[in-house]
């Protein structure tokens, strides 16, 4: 038996306003709150939070000295379309080069590693 349920996935940022925007635009959802923590509530009920981090110093991808320490997959059901609205939103491409992976590799405008996965 579990002895807990998973509330939220908090990502570190310098600007949780303009992070939980980008990913709103990527995910749906509302966001709540302002400030050093914003809450994204996702359609079906989860929630993805950012969090103020003054000096916040992205991971760098791929680099054993700089690790990603987490990344997010996002299941999509276009490739293209997905990226051509994550590009729009400010993502940056890392590695979605290679067109023959069902995977493409960007960063979020704050750094952080996500994959479009194609579900």
């Amino acid at each position: 038996m579990a002895v807990a349920e998973l509330g939220a996935v908090v990502l570190d940022c310098p600007d949780p306003g303009k992070l939980a925007a980008f990913y709103a635009e990527l995910l749906g959802g509302t966001t709540e709150g302002e400030g050093d923590w914003v809450d994204l509530k996702l359609p079906g009920g989860r929630t993805l939070a950012f969090q103020a981090a003054e000096g916040h110093v992205p991971p760098k991808w791929p680099s054993a000295e700089h690790s990603q320490q987490l990344h997010l997959d996002l299941s999509v059901p276009d490739l293209d379309a997905a990226e051509a609205k994550a590009l729009a939103a400010g993502a940056r491409p890392l590695d979605a080069d290679d067109r023959s992976r069902t995977f493409r590799v960007y960063a979020d405008p704050a750094g952080h590693p996500f994959c479009l996965c194609a579900c």
